[in-house]
């Protein structure tokens, strides 16, 4: 069983979609989508690689800026003003700081150690005390399981420890809402098992999370909720259990069906 399932109920919407549309050109990649996330909740974004869940992500915090539809972070609207203007550049960081968003290739600075990549957005950008800073970065450093190479230079590191670098990185910032775009994509396999270590963690502690991944087995036990998306759409919603025991599109059962025999049927 899901162990997240039995924590409190969800009330409070965190993060609002509506009606949510972008296209590049004359393709289009996100058609109408709807969401809402609660705080607390963990939401995995499934689908079929090109069906704009990396996209909906870079939407979500105006990294792309949607054609149509609106995006709510705690009621607040991204990017457009009430007066349907689009923000300035100092409206949207303002609104950026709450949202942390983990990339799948790092994107740490070479040549800041890792403790300066951790304490860089805090000191830099949030204007804070840069001893009360390097405190923080150091116990989310220890959380994530890098206090040890605080020294170090990324160019020295593993991919899977550039990606614990990241999260670290990203939870300095003290987000509402953490974004993950297939964190575990550009690793080898052995490498996968200790980023989604520090996931589930995160997971468990309550962290308001929106990740695209293909790994299956960790939205089985980590997500609260499943969101499968298919040709720019949201097509199925549903629990991990619901999901993944009894998918209700045709195009949910080909998918599933199509990672258990790449799997094995794991």
């Amino acid at each position: 069983m899901n162990t997240l399932s039995m924590k409190t109920e969800y009330n409070r919407p965190v993060l609002s979609i509506a009606g949510l549309s972008k296209s590049f050109g004359e393709l289009p990649v996100l058609k109408n989508v709807s969401l809402s996330v609660a705080a607390g909740e963990t939401v995995c974004l499934l689908g079929p690689s090109g069906s704009g869940k990396s996209t909906l992500l870079r939407c979500i915090n105006w990294l792309e800026r949607p054609d149509h539809g609106r995006i709510l972070l705690n009621g607040e609207q991204i990017g457009i003003t009430n007066g349907g203007v689009v923000m300035s550049d100092r409206e949207l960081a303002k609104i950026r700081i709450s949202i942390g968003m983990v990339f799948q290739h790092f994107a740490l600075w070479p040549h800041l150690t890792v403790l300066q990549n951790v304490m860089e957005a805090p000191v830099h950008v949030q204007r804070r005390p840069q001893d009360e800073v390097r405190m923080e970065a150091e116990a989310f450093l220890r959380r994530v399981g890098m206090y040890e190479k605080r020294d170090v230079f990324p160019a020295r590191l593993s991919g899977g420890q550039k990606q614990r670098v990241g999260i670290a990185r990203a939870l300095a910032m003290k987000p509402e809402l953490l974004l993950f775009d297939e964190p575990t994509s550009a690793l080898d396999p052995e490498l996968v098992a200790e980023v989604l270590a520090v996931m589930r963690d995160l997971a468990s502690d309550g962290m308001t999370m929106v990740v695209v991944t293909h790994e299956m087995a960790f939205a089985r036990e980590a997500a609260t909720r499943i969101a499968f998306m298919d040709q720019g759409s949201i097509v199925e919603s549903a629990s991990p259990d619901a999901f993944f025991s009894m998918p209700t599109t045709e195009r949910a059962r080909q998918f599933l069906q199509r990672y258990s025999s790449h799997t094995g049927g794991a």
